[in-house]
Parts: structure tokens; C-alpha cells; sequence
């Protein structure tokens, strides 16, 4: 069951730092925020990503940063608690696997960089034989890309958070741009450099 992210983010230490930079009075009031189930809006949002961020943490301690990307929308909203992916052949080196098996903690962040806009999930997970579970993996397989699925992945929320655009880089999809550029032609001439 997701969970106010602050109850697991905001540590004693992180309170410490929130007190003596002067935001922990703002931050204190958003602990007792209680809707932790995936709304339209966060739904929406996933469903349109090409990609995540995804962060993992070994038995070690130390945490193992990726990124995971595919066709729109392959990371799959199964429920309002729970996101899944056909996971895919890689590097061989299986970190994030061994790490899902070990620690089954993961942080991912969404990226829309074309609105400056980020969503961070919290979750526990669990890694699934694809022969075993059809009917998921039916759901998660974009049939027009063509890889061999390796596992299912399935992330149990715990919790998520919006966080604010500052200091976010516009960037854009070449598909964003033909876009942009067939709807304002003459951006092409302010964007061409000088002759």
C-alpha cells in the first residue's frame, strides 16, 4: 500500500538539513498529505513516457542508477498501486536485476523535459517469469517492438511526488519538433544561424 513518500524520505537527518536551510516548517505540513493512489494525471503522464530514470540499491549499500527507455508507453500502469515492464536483454551485467532480487527497493523519475516536468516513484519490486505469467505478459509487450522479454517487472508503489521544474533543461523529440516547426515555420528562420 502506497504511503506519504515523506514517512521513508524525510530521515531524521534530512528533517535536520530541511531545519537549519529554513523549509522544514512547509515541508512538515506536507507529511500530512493522504492520497497515495495513482490519479488520471499521474496515469496520463506514464502512459505518454518514452523512458524512466530508475535507481536501485545493492546489498551493499551502494545504489546503481539506469536508464530504461522503449516505445511510448511501455512502462504499463497495471493499478493505482502498481507499474509494470517487459524488462529486455541488455549489457548482461544485471545489477538492477540483482538488486531487484536482493534489496527490492527502486526510485524511478519520469522526465517530460519538452513541460519541465518530473514525477518520482518509490516502489518495491518484483521480478516475474514471462512463460509463467501470461496474461501480464500479454499486457506489457508492445507487439511492434521487436525484443526478447528476459522478465516482468512489476513495481509496488509506496509512493510518489511532483516535483517542481526549476533548473529543468527544455529538450525536445524530433517528433516535438517537426511538430512545433510545421505549426511555426518561422522558427526555422530565427533558429538558422547567421549568413
Amino acid at each position: 500500500m502506497a504511503q506519504n513518500f515523506t514517512n521513508f524520505a524525510f530521515t531524521d537527518s534530512v528533517k535536520a538539513e530541511q531545519e537549519a536551510r529554513g523549509s522544514r516548517a512547509s515541508y512538515a505540513r506536507m507529511e500530512e498529505r493522504d492520497k497515495f493512489k495513482l490519479s488520471f494525471r499521474e496515469t496520463g503522464f506514464i502512459n505518454k513516457q518514452h523512458g524512466f530514470y530508475l535507481s536501485t540499491v545493492g546489498e551493499n549499500g551502494w545504489p546503481y542508477v539506469q536508464f530504461r527507455g522503449g516505445p511510448e508507453g511501455f512502462l504499463k500502469v497495471i493499478d493505482a498501486q502498481a507499474l509494470a515492464y517487459a524488462d529486455f536483454g541488455g549489457n548482461m551485467q544485471y545489477i538492477s536485476t540483482g538488486n531487484f532480487h536482493s534489496t527490492k527497493k527502486a526510485a524511478l523519475i519520469l522526465m517530460d523535459y519538452a513541460t519541465r516536468t518530473r514525477l518520482k516513484i518509490w516502489a518495491e519490486t518484483e521480478v516475474l517469469d514471462p512463460a509463467e505469467n501470461p496474461d501480464l505478459l500479454e499486457l506489457v509487450t508492445d507487439k511492434g517492438y521487436k525484443a526478447n522479454v528476459e522478465r516482468i517487472v512489476v513495481f509496488h508503489i509506496k509512493g510518489f511526488d511532483w516535483n517542481c521544474p526549476q533548473h529543468i533543461t527544455p529538450k525536445f523529440t524530433i517528433d516535438q519538433m517537426k511538430k512545433l516547426v510545421k505549426q511555426h515555420p518561422e522558427l526555422l528562420e530565427e533558429l538558422a544561424p547567421d549568413q
